[in-house]
């Protein structure tokens, strides 16, 4: 099968048209020695890193860096991917796993160090907490949840409040996650009425 032509739009992944690539569908070989992989693998030793010296240090620019590496390291991967046309099972396995991985990352650390308020971060906790429950078991029975557009933007916000709050940006770093927690629980209601209908 031929592959869609690389604009901009579908490199920077704006345009998510048409089939998934086969290579990240259920039962493909994982091949996880490619290019996005490698970055991949960059974004996990550097989350260790953050989560870390976030703990040990307290918040700063070293943690906004670490954190700033993994969250863009997202999409970094993913154009490699779609340059490369190195797509992967444990790639598709791998980044939504390494994402929920940092945003608890990042609410540890805040949590611990008061830099965002803790009812915003315990309701974001909890969603992250349900969706890594309720995931892998409607994944075993029904098959993969298919990522809203509402959930892909959602990420965005979440991940620079918790960003933002390492070098005290306040008040932005609240408003961007009240806006990020509103988009990420209207993404979850979205998911579960796709649960619900395929049921």
């Amino acid at each position: 099968m031929a592959r869609p032509r690389l604009t901009f739009r579908r490199l920077s992944g704006l345009d998510r048209s048409g089939p998934p690539p086969p290579e990240t569908l259920p039962g493909a070989p994982l091949r996880p020695w490619t290019i996005p992989n490698a970055i991949g693998y960059v974004r996990i030793g550097c989350l260790i890193a953050f989560l870390v010296t976030g703990l040990r240090d307290g918040p700063g620019w070293t943690q906004f860096t670490l954190f700033a590496i993994v969250s863009w390291g997202d999409s970094f991967d993913g154009m490699a991917a779609r340059i490369t046309g190195q797509f992967s099972r444990l790639g598709a396995l791998m980044d939504p796993v390494i994402d929920r991985a940092l945003v608890i990352s990042g609410v540890i650390v805040a949590w611990k160090f008061e830099l965002l308020p803790r009812w915003a971060l315990g309701v974001l906790i909890a969603r992250e907490a349900f969706m890594l429950a309720v995931g892998p078991f409607y994944v075993r029975r029904r098959g993969e949840l298919k990522i809203t557009m509402l959930g892909r933007w959602a990420v965005w916000p979440t991940m620079s409040a918790i960003a933002l709050c390492l070098v005290d940006t306040h008040p932005v770093d609240q408003i961007l996650l009240y806006i990020g927690l509103a988009m990420t629980l209207g993404a979850t209601a979205q998911y579960i009425r796709q649960a619900s209908t395929s049921a």
